[in-house]
């Protein structure tokens, strides 16, 4: 994995790139008192002190992070900024009704714009380009999948201007790969620079009054406390916005699963490529398999593509050795070449991964305690640069006891069931993600959807 060392942050592609140097701000070095603590300075934590910051400047608010702004997810995924949410709408209804499930989803699709909004208005030079998502038919069995998907968006009350099929010269217009039978449309996701934006959301944090102490590990949180080897922050409220690695953190092991996901990412092409391609559009790009693809066309004309495909590491393990896998890198080369021939003599600059966090029943969730004042979001499975931002609004909403609509989404107040103990959760996640490229592999044979294998990975995947 190629990273400048002289920069204190995770490897890839994104800090690697950020207009300057990475100092680390201080650590927390003794007891202090706050109103609201925050642990983790990701997106989910800093958008909670942006808002917080922004209703009641008086308030104080100290976000506590284990290594630098940004150091996780949020500086590490693919850069969709999209209104995906990981349960299936059907699952939501089942426990809240549909008109709940509805809301949900109008609210995310909001939320995409509020952070370009954000951007422009903080001067936050994120990259944001919204150009919406493409999902490329590249096999024949992809067809039927994606015109499905659109069938089902509409069912739920979305309009052609929300989701769209598009034939294949109209996909090729926008995108064209090796093989394109088609392609669904929606304008609702934006490309961004994940870790401009996240480190962004930092500085105007802090300039808004906020406290952020970096490299300052949380190891257990309680009622009103978080505790650090540098001492302890007593809050009236303790926010746990810490995703992937809420498994470190003592008491909470089962509460979400770290499951990896990595990338890869080109040198900047030249313009021959891109007339050959298109792309002018900088729509994200994904297509029908299973097991999942994402793409974006980045500032500097690089391709990023990252998968899923890393196994989940036995006891919920987060450690930098996982960050890569030789076999998941080659496949995701494989793939780049595959639907961008013309990409095959470029090198590959950057590879990394990271650890996002998958809740057991894979429904999201946001909410607050007020008996213990401890508060949570996350589990976004892959889709929280934009969920987290809505997951910080309502969590302002909720400490500040503003009774707005985001407090009464359905997400808010959801507990999931913790994982199953080892050697059971280390069996069945890694088992599911065998299921998602069997059932790839049988579709692929078949040239039809593998529907049996199908209907029960969606049942373990939040359908």
């Amino acid at each position: 994995m190629t990273t400048d060392p002289t920069v204190p942050g995770p490897p890839g592609l994104w800090f690697d790139t950020l207009p300057g140097a990475v100092v680390p701000r201080p650590s927390l070095s003794r007891d202090i008192d706050a109103d609201v603590a925050v642990v983790g300075a990701g997106f989910t934590g800093l958008w909670t002190a942006y808002y917080l910051a922004r209703a009641d400047p008086t308030l104080r608010i100290v976000v506590l992070e284990a290594e630098v702004a940004g150091f996780g997810a949020s500086g590490r995924n693919g850069g969709w900024c999209s209104a995906l949410f990981a349960a299936s709408r059907e699952r939501i209804a089942r426990t809240a009704g549909r008109q709940a499930a509805v809301d949900l989803h109008r609210e995310l699709r909001r939320t995409v714009d509020e952070v370009g909004r954000v951007a422009a208005v903080e001067g936050i030079d994120a990259q944001y380009v919204k150009g919406g998502t493409l999902a490329i038919a590249t096999r024949p069995e992809h067809v039927a999948a994606l015109q499905a998907e659109v069938e089902h968006e509409h069912a739920w009350g979305a309009g052609a201007e929300d989701v769209a099929w598009l034939d294949a010269a109209e996909t090729a217009g926008r995108v064209r790969t090796s093989t394109c039978l088609g392609g669904v449309f929606t304008p609702h996701c934006a490309r961004v620079h994940p870790a401009r934006l996240v480190r962004g959301l930092a500085d105007v944090v802090e300039r808004a009054g906020v406290t952020v102490h970096e490299r300052t590990r949380v190891t257990r949180i309680g009622p009103r406390v978080a505790e650090t080897a540098h001492g302890r922050v007593r809050a009236d409220v303790v926010i746990r916005a810490t995703e992937g690695y809420t498994a470190t953190l003592a008491g909470h092991r089962r509460a979400l699963a770290p499951v990896y996901s990595l990338m890869i990412a080109t040198e900047p092409l030249p313009p021959g490529f891109w007339d050959e391609v298109g792309w002018a559009g900088r729509e994200t790009v994904t297509d029908g398999r299973n097991l999942i693809i994402y793409a974006q066309r980045t500032a500097d004309d690089r391709i990023a593509l990252g998968g899923r495909g890393a196994p989940y590491h036995y006891a919920s393990s987060v450690l930098p050795g996982h960050d890569g896998s030789e076999r998941v890198f080659a496949a995701l080369r494989r793939t780049l070449v595959d639907l961008f021939p013309a990409a095959a003599d470029a090198r590959t600059t950057h590879r990394w991964g990271g650890p996002l966090g998958v809740p057991r029943d894979w429904m999201s969730s946001v909410g607050l305690d007020r008996r213990t004042g401890l508060a949570w979001a996350g589990g976004y499975v892959g889709d929280g640069v934009a969920t987290s931002n809505l997951a910080g609004r309502t969590l302002a909403d909720l400490v500040l006891q503003r009774d707005s609509d985001l407090v009464h989404l359905p997400w808010v107040g959801h507990r999931s069931p913790h994982w199953e103990p080892e050697p059971l959760r280390w069996l069945g996640i890694n088992g599911g993600l065998q299921l998602a490229g069997l059932t790839d592999a049988i579709a692929a044979r078949t040239g039809r959807p593998a529907r049996r294998t199908g209907q029960l990975l969606a049942r373990l995947t939040g359908g």
